[in-house]
């Protein structure tokens, strides 16, 4: 079920941006004492249920009228439409793909966003960026991913785990910008044995270990003595004490999928199920932010991204993403924690209604679908609508600091606040204003 993965773990590194005082006060407010005294701005309504967000990543373009979205269908060469049939959800009016049956019946837990959109079309990294920061790229500010805004605002909801999870993709776009390596990721490819960088190698019992430890510490306040005004080292090194505390059996335990049912693992299905049942496992055991990317190895030859012959094998992947979905769904609820989890699907853009010379599709950003559920929100419903083709958003536009405004809110995260960059004021949104008819 692993896949093509090495074991492998990653601290996020941090970033080159410029820092101060109030950069270092801003990250010692994620502690729970300093949240809970937290004052929200004038005009906020950080009225959220959810304490933690899973999101689901699907890297290359997931297609909205082949997934949540469907339209006419087309004949996957010169007629232009969705390549697969439609089929009725429990929502009354709303239609999925034929391939998304499970979460047909579950659609009542989710909103489906189908207004969503933003500039950016050809080059994939781009797109990434800008849903995950929410805002174009500048030459002066290097911006934080939403996944490590969350770990800045919110922290770990429990002592000896980390905030924030990345489990597929590590890149610049997931990492904290100027927020510090105190609001990164820890990177994981292996759901079986967990994060191997936290494990203690062979030979080394826990009193060499402490030896270690205590040597290392040492070294490290009296560099740090010798470099007092260097906060950008001063936060690597809290970072690298925080991933020391991580290697106890509390953690590590976490990824011990073999202690659940096996009917369950089984219900969650492929590699990429896998990593949602470990995810649900994480964010139980407090962490808040956990993206789960869609698997590395392109099962059908391309991915998400369906140019050419990808588009023939792509019901593959919808199943995969489907059984993954409705399981976690389900199980969430079971354990009375869908309400408390946000469930986020997204992707960086959707893809056209035309097919390609070789029976594929391009990239298309003008509208596209994300879908959320559970989270205490009001789901059941689909928001926004596109014209016969998926072409042309026809009302409530959703962008993309829409968007992130909107899982802020679901996580009591105030959506008007400023963070610092140095004494540069930023705001959490690009102008973003969530999506009031999810919140009742």
């Amino acid at each position: 079920m692993t896949g093509l993965f090495d074991h492998s773990l990653t601290l996020s590194p941090p970033s080159g941006s410029r820092r101060s005082f109030l950069q270092a006060a801003g990250a010692a407010a994620t502690t729970p004492a300093l949240l809970g005294s937290a004052r929200a701005e004038p005009g906020a309504r950080p009225d959220g249920r959810a304490d933690s967000c899973i999101f689901l990543w699907l890297g290359g373009g997931a297609c909205h009228i082949d997934t949540w979205d469907p339209k006419r269908k087309g004949d996957g060469k010169m007629v232009a439409g969705s390549y697969y049939d439609p089929i009725d959800t429990v929502i009354p009016g709303v239609q999925v793909c034929q391939h998304l049956k499970r979460s047909a019946r579950l659609l009542d837990r989710c909103a489906v966003l189908r207004g969503v959109h933003h500039e950016v079309i050809d080059e994939h990294a781009a797109a990434t960026n800008r849903v995950h920061t929410g805002r174009p790229p500048t030459g002066t500010t290097v911006y934080p991913s939403i996944g490590s805004i969350v770990a800045h605002q919110r922290g770990a909801a429990a002592v000896g785990v980390p905030p924030y999870i990345v489990m597929g993709y590590p890149s610049a776009s997931r990492g904290p910008g100027f927020l510090g390596s105190g609001a990164g990721y820890l990177y994981l490819t292996d759901t079986r044995v967990g994060p191997a960088g936290l494990q203690r190698p062979n030979g080394v019992n826990s009193q060499r270990q402490a030896r270690r430890e205590k040597l290392l510490g040492r070294l490290r306040r009296r560099f740090l003595q010798r470099n007092r005004n260097d906060n950008q080292l001063r936060d690597y090194a809290t970072t690298a004490i925080e991933g020391l505390k991580l290697a106890g059996p509390k953690f590590m335990n976490v990824f011990d999928l073999k202690s659940e049912n096996d009917r369950l693992r089984q219900a969650y299905g492929s590699e990429f199920g896998q990593r949602c049942l470990l995810a649900r496992r994480l964010v139980e055991s407090g962490v808040r932010f956990v993206e789960v990317s869609f698997n590395l190895n392109f099962i059908n030859g391309t991915g998400w991204d369906t140019h050419n012959q990808g588009q023939k094998q792509q019901h593959v992947l919808i199943d995969q993403l489907d059984q993954a979905f409705a399981t976690l769904i389900t199980d969430l609820e079971k354990r009375q924690r869908l309400d408390r989890t946000l469930i986020v699907i997204a992707t960086e853009f959707g893809r056209p209604p035309e097919f390609d010379r070789g029976g594929g599709r391009g990239h298309y950003s003008k509208a596209f679908s994300i879908v959320l559920a559970g989270g205490g929100l009001k789901t059941g419903q689909a928001i926004g609508t596109t014209d016969e083709l998926g072409r042309k958003i026809l009302d409530r536009p959703v962008s993309i600091p829409d968007l992130h405004a909107t899982i802020y809110r679901s996580l009591s995260i105030d959506p008007t606040k400023e963070l610092y960059d140095g004494v540069r004021p930023v705001p959490i949104t690009d102008k973003g204003q969530a999506v009031d008819e999810l919140f009742t």
